[in-house]
């Protein structure tokens, strides 16, 4: 099935020089302006905004760093270019796919982004919509690392779990903290 899902998305590369310098933007340098625009949160309201960059920081840096290599470590999988023939746009090395780390990353921030500030903001629906858009930026991060050849889709479902699980673990680490330091 994994493999059924990687051709379905792959195939489409190689098409047309659009949608494959698309799909390279995305896998390869999307993930840069995502980050920039997180640190706009700081210009815009140091005070209100440090924490959530910690927050999202931190579970970004234990997905990626931590889940992400203990992961790859114990279950090492080659990546969809070792094995097979397929489109690849972008030059990787041949380390282990399983986890996508990028996934991992991004939807660990989206995470936090989410859930950080829907209680704070007066306008709740505001910050939903930023944490929706942080989640459909990192999902085309990651669909355009399977599009580039460099992951499969299994890759990237088992990331952004990891992903959702580490932002939920950080969220919660850090209102036991703060409802302990509170005391």
């Amino acid at each position: 099935m994994d493999f059924f899902i990687f051709q379905q998305i792959n195939r489409l590369a190689g098409r047309w020089e659009f949608f494959d310098d698309l799909g390279i933007f995305f896998a390869k340098y999307f993930g840069y302006f995502l980050i920039f625009f997180l640190f706009l949160f700081l210009f815009k309201n140091f005070k209100k905004y440090w924490l959530m960059i910690i927050q999202g920081f931190s579970a970004a840096i234990l997905a990626r760093l931590g889940f992400t290599e203990l992961i790859r470590f114990l279950w090492p999988k080659p990546r969809p270019f070792v094995e097979n023939h397929i489109n690849l746009l972008l030059n990787h090395s041949a380390s282990s796919s399983f986890p996508s780390g990028h996934a991992a990353f991004f939807f660990a921030l989206s995470t936090v982004i989410f859930l950080y500030n829907k209680k704070i903001h007066p306008r709740p629906k505001f910050w939903w919509g930023v944490g929706l858009l942080f989640f459909l930026a990192s999902f085309l991060i990651s669909i355009s690392r399977v599009f580039c050849g460099i992951h499969w889709s299994s890759d990237i479902l088992a990331g952004a779990a990891i992903g959702i699980f580490s932002g939920l673990l950080v969220m919660k680490f850090f209102r036991k903290i703060g409802a302990a330091g509170g005391n």
